[in-house]
C-alpha cells in the first residue's frame, strides 16, 4: 500500500509540474473585475486560451506520467538498478553440483504429491538486486500461491546471468559445474483440479550456497517449505 501512496504522489507532481498553473485556477473562468476596472474582452479571452492550452498539455501527459510511476513500481525498489558484474560469477568454471526435487502436496491430502514435471528451474546469484526482487515477490515467505503469480518474464539482462535446467518427470533436477558463491533457486507448478477453475500450486524458491569445498552434490527440495 505505501508503494501505491507514492506512485500516486509522484504523478501528480510530474502533472503538476507540467501544468505548471493551478489546476482549480485554470479550470475556472476569469474572476468578474470590480466596476472601477472593466475587463477587456481581449484579456477575458486570452485567459481562457491559457486555460485551455494547459489542460491540453494535461491531458498529453498524463498518461506519460502514469506509465512511467507504473514502470518504476515494478522494480525491486526504488533506485536499485541491475548491475551485471555482481551477478557474473554465475558463468565462472566451477565443479559444484546441484541436485533437487521440485514438488507440491496437492489440496487433497499429504500423500498425494505432484511433481514438477517439464517446468525451468531458475539458478540465481543472489545479489542486492536478486534479493530485494525475491522479497518482494514472496514476501516473508517461500511460497507463492497460483492466484498471485504474475504472468511476466524477467528483465532479460538479468536473465541473462542466470542458468536454466528442466525438472525431469519424477521432480528431479541438476546443475553441474557451478560456481562457488550463494543462489536462489525458483520454479513454480500451477494446475487447475477437475471440475474447478481456481488454478492451485504456486511459484516457490529455495536458498544454497555452493563453498567450493563440497564432496558430492548439494541437495535442495523445493516444495514451498
Amino acid at each position: 500500500m505505501a508503494a501505491e501512496r507514492t506512485v500516486g504522489i509522484e504523478v501528480v507532481k510530474t502533472i503538476v509540474d507540467v501544468l505548471d498553473y493551478p489546476i482549480a485556477e485554470a479550470a475556472l473562468p476569469a474572476k468578474r473585475p470590480s466596476a472601477a476596472a472593466p475587463a477587456k474582452v481581449g484579456d477575458r479571452r486570452s485567459s481562457w486560451s491559457v486555460a485551455r492550452m494547459r489542460w491540453v498539455k494535461l491531458l498529453a501527459v498524463a498518461p506519460l506520467a502514469l506509465l512511467s510511476a507504473c514502470n518504476a513500481a515494478r522494480g525491486p525498489t526504488s533506485g536499485l538498478g541491475f548491475e551485471p558484474s555482481p551477478a557474473s560469477y554465475v558463468r565462472a568454471p566451477g565443479r559444484g553440483v546441484i541436485a533437487g526435487q521440485a514438488f507440491l502436496h496437492d489440496g487433497s491430502g499429504n500423500s498425494n504429491v505432484r511433481y514438477a514435471a517439464g517446468e525451468t528451474v531458475r539458478l540465481i546469484p543472489a545479489t542486492t538486486y536478486a534479493q530485494e526482487r525475491i522479497k518482494k515477490f514472496y514476501g516473508s515467505v517461500k511460497f507463492l500461491p497460483a492466484a498471485s503469480v504474475p504472468d511476466s518474464e524477467p528483465d532479460t539482462q538479468y536473465a541473462s546471468l542466470t542458468r536454466t535446467t528442466t525438472v525431469d518427470p519424477g521432480g528431479r533436477f541438476t546443475f553441474e559445474n557451478v560456481a562457488p558463491g550463494r543462489y536462489y533457486l525458483t520454479t513454480k507448478l500451477i494446475w487447475k483440479p477437475k471440475n474447478s477453475t481456481t488454478p492451485e500450486g504456486g511459484a516457490m524458491y529455495e536458498e544454497v550456497t555452493l563453498t567450493g569445498q563440497e564432496n558430492g552434490p548439494v541437495k535442495v527440495v523445493l516444495s514451498g517449505n
